[in-house]
């Protein structure tokens, strides 16, 4: 395979580069018998699950997680609770439509179904969950039980 690009452009983000471990069980292929397949591949449903990176973070108040989720607006995101303590946050990024005049010259962005479960600590008050989306960026605040402190009662020692 030649490294020689057929383009006058200088594309930075190209893929048709040679890959040297193409054909290898564990190379960067996509094929289904690889130890190792390729999770950059934008026809893979995987692709599309690890287009949703989610970060969740514990303040001495809540459980809070920010997902990206760019592109989708907030009737295409779910977030539900499911069994009482399992955080479920899901939706869908749907292709763009083909017209019969496009040409298409790269699709990198995912498309698909994504899905993603995080079970929630016992101290978590799923009834008060709150969720807001802005600028692309999903934010679900789980509100935490307080700590209850015990109840200590002094005895007086006689004597």
């Amino acid at each position: 395979m030649s490294l020689i690009r057929r383009s006058n452009v200088f594309d930075p983000f190209s893929l048709d580069l040679w890959d040297p471990f193409q054909g290898f069980p564990f190379g960067s292929g996509s094929s289904n018998n690889s130890l190792f397949p390729s999770f950059a591949s934008t026809n893979s449903e995987t692709a599309a699950f690890a287009g949703a990176r989610i970060d969740w973070k514990e303040t001495p108040e809540a459980h809070v997680f920010k997902a990206d989720v760019p592109g989708l607006k907030k009737e295409e995101v779910k977030v539900e609770v499911e069994d009482g303590n399992v955080l479920q946050i899901s939706g869908e990024r749907n292709k763009e439509q083909e017209e019969k005049n496009d040409k298409w010259h790269r699709v990198e962005r995912s498309s698909g179904k994504f899905l993603r479960r995080f079970r929630l600590p016992e101290n978590a008050k799923t009834e008060q969950i709150k969720a807001s989306m802005e600028n692309g960026v999903l934010t679900v605040t789980v509100p935490k039980e307080e700590v209850k402190k015990p109840d200590v009662k002094s005895i007086q020692i006689s004597g």
